[in-house]
């Protein structure tokens, strides 16, 4: 079976990079008889961040968009009628040439067209966020010319939507939020830090988060929420890893707080399992996510997990008061006072660590993986010869 995936490319330390490269490989090393295309379009010669196993190929169409950065906006905006045409004629002409039996879309520009391209090939959307995060959803606008705008970007989104032969969505909670949609099937990401043999110290006074300095992962409400910890709890420390333009803003906030020994801000590391390892909570404050990878790793390690309880992933992953303890999304207090919880119910957290470390077992590539493929044999097995 050839399967061929599109995303702008792989450059970047992100998920959606870090959870394609990992599916493609693990398809081309593990499925007998497939053959894997991950095709970019604004790779420019730079290598991937993420390994690509030799068994999988990589095709780049070397048209940019976004590149150089330093162009004006005006500049980008002339530009791009052009960009588009060389996008589309050249990404139709690859597939054309390498005729996949699937191809599958990470839903950005090419959704436009995808769907009227005469390749052959079954097209399959995959969303790596819910809908509250996606383009016109993820932001309300005052102007009323501008949500026009958006609401008509919507509509048009949902029509492309409905003439796949399959959109994937991460978790059942997301499925909801498209009641438009017919032709959905939910398979979760799966867990891609190697946790074989490893296990927290659930014993530490420390508790970790991970994500990028961006208002998404909600670490302007984490941070004064481990301000409230800290009081009771002076002798506990909060690790948070990531990278983003936000990293000023909230070493400020930290500095207010006076949180300087107890909240410490760190730059991404690849050696990400050692800090789990090193943990015995995780905070996940997240305003919305599809399904966040670092929760589901950190719950593979032992780790017990308070979460907001945002849109969308946490509700399918932990089960209150098993595996985990859920917040009320935004509930700065509460999120404190469950993180304190924990602390203070040692038995309590060691358990929870055991039944989140179970739970995660579900979404292990082995599992995970089975589920693709027979979504992919089934969509073979009723397609138009």
């Amino acid at each position: 079976m050839k399967i061929a995936y599109y995303l702008p490319s792989l450059q970047a330390p992100g998920g959606i990079e870090r959870i394609v490269t990992f599916k493609a490989n693990y398809f081309a090393e593990h499925f007998e008889g497939y053959d894997i295309t991950i095709i970019t379009s604004e790779q420019m010669g730079k290598a991937p961040h993420f390994p690509l196993s030799p068994k999988v190929k990589h095709i780049d169409l070397g048209v940019s968009f976004d590149l150089p950065y330093s162009q004006s906006i005006v500049s980008k905006v002339l530009k791009y009628p052009f960009r588009y045409y060389r996008f589309k004629q050249r990404l139709s002409n690859l597939l054309n040439e390498l005729k996949p039996d699937i191809t599958i879309s990470t839903m950005r520009r090419e959704l436009n067209f995808i769907t009227k391209l005469k390749d052959g090939s079954l097209k399959i959307g995959e969303f790596h966020v819910s809908r509250y995060a996606y383009g016109a959803e993820a932001l309300k606008r005052k102007s009323p010319i501008v949500n026009m705008i958006k609401k008509r970007w919507a509509n048009r989104f949902v029509k492309n939507l409905s003439k796949l032969s399959r959109v994937i969505i991460l978790t059942s909670e997301g499925a909801k939020d498209w009641p438009e949609l017919t032709n959905i099937s939910i398979i979760p990401n799966p867990i891609s830090t190697p946790v074989e043999g490893k296990q927290t110290d659930i014993l530490s006074h420390n508790a970790i988060a991970v994500g990028r300095y961006a208002p998404q992962k909600g670490f302007d409400m984490l941070i004064p929420a481990w301000s409230i910890v800290a009081q009771r709890h002076p002798d506990w420390k909060l690790h948070i890893y990531g990278e983003g333009d936000l990293k000023e803003k909230f070493t400020k906030l930290i500095d207010e707080l006076q949180l300087n020994n107890n909240c410490l801000l760190h730059h991404t590391v690849s050696n990400i399992a050692e800090k789990y390892c090193m943990s015995s909570i995780f905070v996940l404050s997240s305003r919305y996510e599809g399904l966040p990878l670092v929760l589901g790793e950190a719950m593979a390690y032992g780790i017990a997990p308070v979460a907001f309880a945002c849109p969308c992933g946490p509700r399918d992953m932990i089960t209150n008061g098993k595996n985990g303890l859920l917040v009320e999304n935004g509930n700065i207090e509460q999120l404190a006072k469950q993180i304190c919880y924990l602390i203070e119910n040692e038995n309590i957290r060691i358990e929870m660590g055991r039944q989140a470390k179970i739970r995660a077992k579900d979404f292990t590539m082995e599992v995970i993986s089975r589920q693709w493929k027979s979504l992919f044999e089934e969509l073979m097995e009723y397609a138009p010869q």
